[in-house]
């Protein structure tokens, strides 16, 4: 078990609340490592051997890696960077009988409510600042805590020990003071970013669970912490990419936005800005549009967004014949119904690269009787139609605001993705393809 990679992992984690910091922290090591920022509304001038980094609304990212010498195509590594959360309403606060302020919030993504109930709580995201002609947004971080969900004690609810349904309108609203502390989570939020309160017009906040995450088990086997599912990915895919030595290919890094919540937006993988990107990297090395054709088919995708593992005390909700562990490898994900987009090429292209890497390989299927999750390979494919491989950690808990996984595999995963940068992947015709 690599202990000081998970305590990296961790750190991560702890600096990304929401998908906008994740993004910023992600920008920053890309810029300490080198890499050029990009501008989507400027032009882009790219040069052999660089490396560069483009971002969309602040909440997807696409880094790139152009080659020495001529390349067939992309190899791209997809996750995402948004989690199941609260977002704040608009005019948000609430007073209860003038003794409490609570305030007003909505669901983003689904999760597992019970467990956001009497846990510390903090808010960020971003603001939007006007200053003079300017609009700009800032990001905040008020980094205390300072909500809590309270529960219902179960003398007045005898049945929230069973069979209660939470209700987020009524059961999920967080209480942030007395009655004398309405209008303080402006005054807040106005202190974090840095301006006048009546300088913000605009807010995009949501609550994250303040407990930090921990390693842990007999033999410090697991951890847990907040963000689990996708950001394990997000940090691993840019592991491998910053540690990848001469791809002959372009090495792509993708972290898109909403998956959570469907893909379907100007930064998430029902978007344009995979496709936009891959064709303007090809323009800007001297390519024309049958170029970019060419790439595309001769391209390979691995979505990495985590997996289910098989549960200690539900474990028959696992199908019966491909049970993925935690700490037992990486979790290559099928699906008859394409909700995954693996194939038996794409898996066994990556199969091999496993195996070349020296990392455990494991399969998920939904046991047949029940609807599973999606992720945002299939959705991406769409738009940017390439050999794609979905995959992910185990992990449990998925969608809780403290989620487990395996403490020995962000190392199989990083591991696994820097080989497949490094490894060219060659399409000889439909269905024919060199693994080097």
């Amino acid at each position: 078990m690599n202990e000081p990679l998970n305590h990296e992992l961790l750190s991560f984690i702890g600096k990304s609340p929401t998908v906008f910091h994740a993004v910023d922290t992600m920008k920053a090591q890309l810029a300490e490592a080198g890499f050029i920022p990009l501008e989507e509304s400027s032009a882009w001038q790219l040069a052999p051997g660089r490396g560069y980094y483009v971002t969309r609304n602040a909440s997807a990212l696409i880094a790139f890696r152009i080659p020495e010498g001529a390349y067939t195509g992309f190899q791209i590594v997809a996750s995402h960077g948004d989690s199941p959360s609260f977002k704040i309403k608009d005019n948000p606060e609430i007073t209860v009988e003038d003794h409490y302020t609570k305030l007003n919030v909505e669901g983003y993504g689904g999760m597992l409510r019970a467990p956001w109930l009497d846990r510390p709580l903090s808010a960020a995201g971003r603001v939007v600042v006007k200053h003079s002609s300017q609009i700009f947004t800032r990001l905040v971080n008020l980094d205390q805590d300072l909500f809590l969900i309270p529960n219902l004690a179960i003398h007045m609810d005898r049945k929230s020990g069973s069979s209660h349904e939470y209700n987020i309108q009524k059961d999920m609203l967080p209480l942030v003071g007395d009655g004398a502390s309405r209008g303080r989570l402006m005054e807040l939020v106005a202190e974090a970013a840095g301006v006048a309160g009546a300088d913000i017009t605009g807010a995009e906040l949501f609550l994250y669970n303040r407990d930090p995450g921990r390693i842990w088990g007999a033999n410090h086997d697991f951890i847990s912490t907040p963000r689990l599912d996708d950001l394990q990915c997000a940090f691993a895919s840019l592991k491998g990419f910053l540690a990848a030595v001469h791809p002959r290919n372009v090495a792509v890094h993708c972290v898109f936005d909403n998956e959570e919540v469907g893909s379907g937006t100007k930064q998430g993988a029902g978007s344009t800005f995979l496709k936009d990107t891959l064709a303007r990297i090809v323009e800007a090395t001297g390519g024309t549009r049958e170029d970019t054709f060419r790439a595309m088919a001769g391209s390979f995708m691995v979505s990495a967004d985590n997996a289910h593992a098989v549960h200690p005390n539900f474990p028959e909700k696992t199908d019966d014949t491909n049970r993925p562990y935690m700490n037992a490898g990486i979790v290559i994900k099928h699906s008859a119904n394409q909700k995954y987009t693996t194939d038996a090429v794409s898996a066994g292209i990556f199969r091999a690269i496993c195996q070349k890497a020296g990392v455990p390989v494991q399969n998920y299927v939904n046991r047949s009787d029940m609807a599973g999750g999606s992720t945002l390979g299939n959705i991406a494919s769409t738009h940017t139609p390439m050999n794609t491989v979905d995959i992910g950690l185990a992990q449990l808990a998925m969608h809780s605001p403290y989620e487990t996984g395996g403490a020995r595999d962000t190392e199989h995963l990083v591991k696994a993705l820097k080989y497949f940068y490094e490894t060219p992947i060659r399409c000889e015709g439909d269905g024919r393809y060199v693994v080097e």
